[in-house]
């Protein structure tokens, strides 16, 4: 059955297609179901196709199409079932300390342990609904119920490249220094965009990050690998 959404114009050179507002595993498979589709349709005039994840920006020379020709195609293409094979990418992220200034304060508020909260972060994979904010980061999800809280009221002006947080539902990586909201959990000596790199983001929508947890040693042993061009971001088994 195919999930049902609204077009939207977006100015006069956008298109966006709203699945809702839940972040779920199977509206994000429609966006991406719909992605697809549009780019295999080859429609002239379309230049950019944005996931999201429960929308889909489509833009468009409005020299080439108006925005209700768009919206007229839309309805009739012929929409496949994603049947590319998820893939599993092991992070290795040290926690706390001077990794993850806000690994003390998360526990707090959750009335748990700085341990705990990284038991239950390595608990399980994270998908990758879509990638944004900075080039390369994975927005992932769905955090558990416990692990769950609002933004920080006083976002910082700089966060460490590396720095893996969490914020509502969502958890991520920021790839580059950047401000940022999220509560820095960790941090992990991974390279996730590099422009040399050919694709500069080894993962896509769809796939999966493993958080697993390691001492400052094994840090520091990875940061110099990474220097020297070795990449410590290991596609794993999804067993």
């Amino acid at each position: 059955m195919t999930a049902s959404y609204k077009l939207m114009p977006v100015g006069d050179s956008g298109l966006m297609i709203d699945f809702g507002e839940a972040i779920d595993p199977v509206v994000n498979r429609a966006v991406h179901q719909m992605a697809r589709a549009i780019k295999n349709a080859n429609i002239p005039g379309i230049w950019g196709i944005v996931p999201a994840f429960s929308t889909l920006l489509v833009e468009f020379d409005p020299l080439e199409m108006t925005v209700d020709e768009l919206q007229a195609i839309i309805p009739d293409l012929r929409l496949q079932p994603v049947t590319q094979k998820s893939r599993y990418f092991d992070i290795p992220v040290c926690y706390g300390g001077e990794y993850g200034e806000d690994l003390l304060d998360v526990a707090q508020r959750l009335g748990m342990s700085p341990q705990e909260v990284v038991q239950q972060h390595t608990a399980h994979p994270y998908q990758v609904y879509c990638i944004g904010f900075s080039p390369g980061f994975p927005l992932c999800g769905i955090l558990p119920e416990t692990l769950r809280l609002p933004r920080r009221t006083s976002p910082r002006t700089s966060v460490p490249a590396g720095s893996v947080a969490m914020a509502g539902s969502q958890t991520g990586i920021y790839p580059m220094s950047s401000p940022g909201g999220w509560h820095l959990l960790g941090r992990t000596p991974a390279r996730l965009f590099c422009w040399d790199r050919n694709p500069p983001v080894r993962y896509e929508p769809g796939d999966f990050l493993r958080f697993r947890s390691i001492e400052p040693e094994e840090f520091a042993r990875f940061e110099a690998q990474v220097a020297q061009g070795i990449d410590v971001m290991v596609e794993v088994s999804d067993a």
